[in-house]
């Protein structure tokens, strides 16, 4: 089966993580407009996952691919964004990440990534939907890279936010997973 309209639109963001990531490793102060370059791909990339998103929903192009693909592209970004932007940091003059922020934030994404697997294992066919928190986590995860990319003076205030609901999505995802898995593969 040929790839929907809303599949094609998840692997231009999957291909367009390479390009954040070249654009954040070749920053430097006498680069700055580097920076929004790189803040252009980001947006273009979280403004493509709410179009696909829409488009498979609405239009009836919900796919298997899409469930995988959709997920990893979320997780390929928002990891490469808080590394890439962890390692540079120092070249930022006000504001950068502390790495409790980014440990929290990819540990988070490996042991949901880690559980997915587990619950593959377990002949489990369908989805697991994204929750509030999971969205919330995702709103304050965006807020804090924009926030470092555009070097606003306070954007240190979504890091807290950002931590509290990274853990607390983590844990209600993994207590879906061990209820799946306890369920025999049967949400």
């Amino acid at each position: 089966m040929a790839l929907t309209f809303a599949n094609k639109i998840t692997v231009c963001r999957i291909l367009a993580v390479p390009f954040f990531i070249a654009t954040i490793l070749y920053y430097t102060p006498a680069k700055d407009h580097l920076r929004f370059v790189a803040l252009g791909i980001f947006l273009f990339a979280v403004v493509s996952d709410v179009i696909d998103g829409y488009i498979a929903r609405r239009h009836h192009q919900k796919t298997k691919a899409g469930a995988i693909l959709d997920p990893l592209a979320d997780k390929l970004l928002l990891i490469s964004a808080f590394i890439s932007l962890y390692k540079i940091g120092v070249s930022f003059e006000v504001i950068r990440f502390p790495i409790w922020l980014v440990v929290a934030v990819i540990s988070r994404d490996v042991i949901l990534l880690s559980g997915s697997v587990i619950i593959r294992l377990f002949d489990y066919e369908g989805t697991i939907e994204v929750t509030l928190w999971g969205k919330a986590t995702a709103f304050f995860q965006i807020l804090t890279i924009m926030g470092v990319l555009l070097q606003w003076p306070f954007s240190s205030v979504f890091w807290y936010p950002t931590v509290v609901l990274t853990g607390i999505s983590g844990v209600d995802y993994i207590r879906k997973g061990i209820r799946i898995i306890n369920n025999g593969g049967v949400a």
